[in-house]
């Protein structure tokens, strides 16, 4: 992957080529962005710019056959880990190298794409996602080999957030004793998940969401779209260019999650001094329920998202406001003046508590059973 293909970021390019140039690679460096930031293409990028010894933005110049194998993510010498889960061909002890080749589909669809979209090729169902001790294992056993091109080794672990406890603990201990010219990059989207020891050990690199400019001008030219409406779309994918792409594609998970969450907050007016109205409520919390565990995180992330833009258009704060809900008869405007600074606060710890016992395996219909009884109260709280 050529960095000339990766959006923005033109600082961290700098960064990482310069560090190679003086000889001063770090062997651990976490790379801290949200969700189409660009954070798993520039780690590519910059593995291929490393084990291949190219040059310049276009990352070219070195070994031709080095940087072919990257066309497919199949350098010998670049290793991934990444969440997984049991599944019908893995049974038990789900490791990264068993879904090698789903890996290498998602990155083949957009290297941009978010977690989301992985669990969705893994078809996780009720799962939750987690690296396991066995990835850490399997880390061990990689970097014990020789590298395949005599120079360095990569290991990227993506979402590494998404460690247990047992993982991380077997990760420090190869951090805090790295085999020679062995680089790991560390890739996640919430840095306070990841244990603090392993952050000490790391080089940190934060990564900014992307500049409506920047997201607007890679729509106009690779995706062909009109100038009115790159900006359009730009500005309402708010940093995140893999949102954008699903924005101008019928693969747009908001959709779904637009109607479900102006169903709930329907039934919620209604069920006030209602009490019949209580039974739509525990209808909707059970549909929800049947979803995998992944799906109502995103959704009531979604939730707290929606409940935000409804407080900034509610104080005038309309030039932030940039979600255009296409429910029928459903306004952002009318909707608004129900939230504020009175009950936005217990709205938010609501849904993160919500988030959190779902996150732990709670049971779902009851978790969002009582967070919609609740919603009833909070959303008339004046």
């Amino acid at each position: 992957m050529q960095f000339s293909q990766i959006l923005g970021q033109e600082h961290i390019k700098n960064h990482l080529t310069q560090s190679v140039q003086l000889g001063r690679i770090p062997h651990a460096q976490l790379f801290v962005g949200p969700e189409g930031s660009g954070t798993l293409p520039m780690a590519i990028a910059y593995a291929q710019y490393l084990l291949c010894s190219n040059n310049g933005v276009e990352n070219s110049g070195g070994n031709e056959s080095c940087n072919l194998k990257f066309l497919h993510f199949a350098h010998p010498d670049l290793h991934f880990i990444y969440p997984t889960v049991t599944t019908e061909e893995v049974k038990s002890k789900p490791k990264s190298i068993d879904f090698i080749q789903e890996w290498r589909e998602f990155l083949n669809l957009n290297t941009y794409g978010g977690l989301f979209d992985w669990f969705k090729i893994l078809d996780v169902k009720n799962k939750q996602g987690e690296i396991r001790v066995d990835d850490a294992q399997e880390i061990v056993r990689s970097l014990s080999l020789k590298s395949y091109e005599g120079g360095y080794k990569v290991m990227i672990i993506w979402m590494a957030d998404k460690m247990n406890i047992e993982a991380s603990n077997k990760l420090l201990k190869i951090l805090e004793e790295p085999t020679d010219r062995t680089v790991f990059i560390l890739i996640t989207e919430k840095e306070e998940d990841l244990i603090q020891t392993i952050r000490s050990r790391c080089q940190v690199l934060d990564f900014n969401g992307l500049p409506e400019q920047v997201i607007a001008e890679a729509l106009v030219k690779q995706e062909k779209l009109d100038q009115n409406t790159a900006s359009k779309i730009a500005r309402q994918a708010q940093g995140n260019y893999n949102k954008a792409l699903k924005l101008i594609s019928e693969d747009n998970e908001d959709l779904p999650f637009e109607q479900w969450f102006v169903i709930w907050v329907r039934a919620a007016f209604k069920a006030k001094g209602n009490a019949a109205a209580i039974h739509e409520l525990i209808e909707w919390s059970e549909e929800i329920a049947k979803m995998g565990r992944e799906t109502q995180k995103k959704f009531l992330t979604y939730c707290l998202e929606m409940f935000r833009q409804a407080l900034l258009l509610n104080y005038q704060a309309t030039s932030l406001v940039y979600l255009e809900p296409k429910v029928e008869k459903f306004k952002l405007e009318n909707f608004a003046p129900f939230v504020n600074g009175n009950n936005i606060i217990d709205i938010y710890k609501e849904l993160n508590d919500a988030i959190y016992h779902i996150e732990r395996n709670g049971n779902a219909k009851i978790i969002l059973t009582d967070l919609s009884i609740k919603l009833t109260r909070l959303i008339h709280k004046k």
